[in-house]
């Protein structure tokens, strides 16, 4: 019996770290102001954190007042952060569609995943709202949605 309880404890363990390490989701409208806050319907606003690129997708002027939907932890006293840029867990919802925010210049074909200037030619980048990005590996671009 008891090699079975541990038999069954490590089948399930794997499902749980993977639910634990996803986080809690939140959503509303991200409001225009610093610190970055979500209106949430319904309920209190959080004030939003995390790290600093994080921090430039939420001061983003063209994402205030989006449908915004954010992965991350709660900190209590109407405080979330985000999970780390690298996790992207951003979103925008439009037209029924949860959105991954990007960030893409035409000019050099560069996605990254927080605003500013391109890293190649120094243009500012433009915000690239997508469902997915597969096919967006090495030597794959994954071009601007139409």
């Amino acid at each position: 019996m008891r090699m079975l309880s541990r038999r069954l404890i490590l089948a399930f363990l794997p499902a749980a770290v993977h639910a634990a390490g996803r986080g809690q989701a939140v959503r509303g409208r991200l409001a225009p102001g610093s610190p970055a806050r979500l209106a949430r319907e319904g309920g209190a606003d959080l004030e939003l954190t995390g790290d600093a690129p994080t921090l430039a997708v939420l001061a983003d002027p063209r994402l205030k007042n989006a449908d915004f939907e954010a992965i991350g932890e709660s900190l209590g006293s109407g405080r979330f952060r985000v999970a780390p840029i690298h996790q992207r867990n951003m979103f925008v919802h439009k037209d029924g569609k949860r959105l991954q925010i990007s960030y893409w210049c035409e000019v050099c074909s560069i996605r990254t995943w927080s605003p500013g200037v391109c890293m190649c030619c120094q243009d500012e980048t433009a915000l690239d709202l997508k469902e997915s990005f597969e096919g967006t590996g090495p030597g794959q671009t994954g071009g601007p949605t139409a």
